[in-house]
């Protein structure tokens, strides 16, 4: 019996499904997995079998090759994203937040708070990542750094850069560029924001170094929980001390579920404000501000009249004393019955909708 070796794609309504794509032999796949690593620069070779690069259209590849480290064989993996990105408004039709949360979110980007989003893979972290650029001020100088480029964002001002050499065949080359340089790079660019593709290690705590220097940062994060994100960031090899944890202010919990009607989706978990670090007690506090409940399939605002973000924060900057602080969550409302009426209307589009931002921007009406 002949063995042809298949191929598959992950839809994301319909799921797995065969492809009609095959291979007649084993050697046919090392063939064309070496051919597509020569095409895109990446040679894979038996010292160096594993390779994650992108394609010509964009798309990200990861290579995988030779029977050593891959029992049935070499195998290929390629993920194509969509020309245009997902907006905040597109993630609120598919239910993955409310327009209180993108609301509330929005607030913390154009303040230029430091958040995260965190969660497992495959749970939309750099989707919402992409969605969330367009509340940043469109005359804002960006700089992204990223191991895999997958963020995209409509500001002119955007400086794109990329990891080379990251392999650990190639880590001690002198040509090797790591996250860690680039991020150095970034903070003498004087950038407004600095986003990062995903945090993993040392470059973590040079993140927050860039935090406490005044450098509005955001990130995606492998963490199913704030109390596992801090875990990590404190631990080794991020190894950021516990004193600077706190110039990280939200943390948002992204994941895929299984929603009430046993069909799977992407939620926004919940949304929390880290406050403060006790060293008395070694223990952080924080403030659950959003939760999304599994039963109704809907997002509670929990932290209303309660956040220290929006009352503390957010508000005196804004022109609130002590005593009218609270009048924050009125501006938040109508921040969100203006995402609904643009979302009525039919402008979801990324690029529309930022343009529509930029333009209420420059005449005051979206600050």
């Amino acid at each position: 019996m002949t063995t042809r070796w298949k191929s598959f794609v992950e839809h994301k309504i319909f799921g797995g499904l065969k492809a009609s794509i095959v291979f007649a032999s084993q050697e046919d796949l090392d063939r064309f997995v070496i051919r597509l690593s020569e095409k895109i620069g990446r040679p894979v070779t038996f010292r160096e079998p594993i390779v994650d690069a992108v394609l010509p259209d964009g798309s990200r590849v990861n290579i995988v090759y030779g029977g050593d480290v891959s029992k049935r064989g070499s195998n290929f993996t390629i993920r194509k994203f969509a020309a245009t990105p997902m907006s905040i408004l597109d993630l609120v039709s598919f239910g993955a937040l409310s327009y209180d949360m993108a609301s509330y979110l929005s607030f913390i980007v154009r303040e230029g708070l430091n958040f995260f989003v965190s969660g497992e893979t495959a749970s939309g972290k750099t989707t919402l990542l992409n969605a969330l650029t367009g509340f940043v001020d469109p005359t804002a100088k960006i700089v992204s750094i990223e191991d895999t480029p997958e963020l995209q964002c409509p500001h002119p001002n955007w400086t794109r850069e990329v990891v080379r050499g990251s392999s650990k065949a190639q880590a001690g080359q002198d040509s090797s560029v790591t996250m860690m340089d680039l991020l150095k790079a970034a903070l003498r660019q004087r950038p407004n924001w600095i986003m990062i593709g995903e945090i993993r290690g040392e470059e973590g705590a040079i993140a927050f170094q860039a935090m406490q220097t005044g450098h509005a940062c955001t990130a995606t994060f492998h963490a199913a929980s704030v109390e596992k994100l801090i875990q990590r960031v404190t631990g080794h090899p991020i190894s950021v001390p516990k004193t600077y944890v706190d110039n990280l202010n939200v943390v948002v919990i992204a994941s895929a579920v299984r929603l009430p009607n046993g069909k799977p989706g992407r939620r926004l978990l919940s949304i929390s404000e880290i406050t403060g670090y006790d060293p008395a007690s070694d223990a952080f506090s924080y403030v659950e501000v959003f939760r999304w409940n599994p039963v109704t399939d809907k997002h509670e605002f929990v932290g209303y009249q309660n956040s220290y973000l929006l009352e503390q924060i957010i508000a005196p900057r804004r022109g609130y004393t002590a005593a009218t602080r609270r009048k924050i969550y009125d501006e938040l409302e109508a921040r969100s019955n203006v995402l609904r009426k643009l979302h009525e209307k039919g402008l979801t589009n990324f690029y529309d909708f930022f343009n529509v931002l930029s333009k209420a921007h420059r005449e005051g009406l979206f600050r």
